[in-house]
């Protein structure tokens, strides 16, 4: 292959499989050092790009199981957003994904850059079935504790997605069971598993993290457009100096409170 290193270098960033395949071929026996070190580069960037439309497609295949064994196929997955927060609602997410397309990068919003969490959201939004977020304020979580929060939500969530005219077969709920509804299915870091729980996952984190930067505007000083109301140091101290906002979960701040200024 009579081209320079920079030009094998582009067509092997540029190939496919198939392609790659083929230069692959044509390049062995071209000992230049650019070029054994970009057809490396080339292999390597195949096989994550493999390795993640096996891992895509396994999340779709595993939820589609799951529902087969109870005989189902729509599917609901549920997973909660800002359990641990010292202020802010609790958020669940509820989603409803068609079988195709496959949504790129979808994954439990942890395991996604935030800088791709907006567009994977959307992504979810603009693709489901159906999908809802539904919030339990933090004076209601003081009220009544987290599990039972955690119940309200995630049964809010099922009500909107049926409300929207779905009639889901199979509820798949991210971690110990809540005995929520006969359909439910407890999955162990199911937003890693199962494309709806990671899809619900990632709509009730982005939503939720937009709604604590609007927060960070009322509430100013308190960090919450960074740390979304989780107890960093910034955050704790703030509380001490500034006390507590309606938004705090004053059964959270026992050892941060004093009297609110709000």
């Amino acid at each position: 292959m009579d081209l320079t290193v920079p030009e094998i270098r582009r067509k092997l960033q540029e190939a496919d499989e198939a392609q790659f395949a083929v230069l692959e071929r044509s390049l062995v026996a071209d000992t230049r050092k650019g070029v054994r070190s970009a057809v490396e580069v080339a292999r390597r960037r195949l096989e994550a790009e493999r390795a993640e439309a096996d891992r895509l497609q396994g999340l779709y295949a595993y939820q589609q199981a799951l529902a087969a064994e109870r005989g189902g196929r729509v599917v609901l997955g549920l997973d909660e957003v800002g359990r641990g927060p010292l202020a802010g609602p609790l958020a669940v997410g509820g989603v409803v994904l068609p079988a195709e397309p496959l949504i790129a990068g979808l994954n439990d919003s942890k395991q996604v850059k935030p800088e791709n969490r907006t567009a994977i959201a959307a992504q979810v939004r603009e693709q489901a079935v159906a999908w809802a977020v539904q919030y339990i304020e933090p004076a209601v979580i003081d009220r009544q504790g987290m599990t039972a929060s955690l119940r309200q939500a995630f049964r809010a969530a099922i009500a909107e997605v049926e409300r929207q005219g779905v009639t889901v077969d199979i509820i798949l709920l991210d971690g110990n069971p809540l005995h929520l509804d006969e359909r439910e299915i407890n999955v162990v870091k199911g937003d890693s598993k199962c494309a709806a729980i990671a899809a619900a996952s990632l709509v009730a984190k982005v939503a939720r993290d937009e709604l604590m930067e609007a927060y960070d505007r009322q509430y100013p000083g308190y960090g919450f457009a960074s740390n979304k109301g989780y107890g960093s140091a910034d955050h704790t101290e703030a509380i001490r100096q500034k006390g507590l906002t309606p938004l705090h979960r004053r059964s959270f701040c026992t050892a941060f409170t004093q009297e609110s200024l709000f």
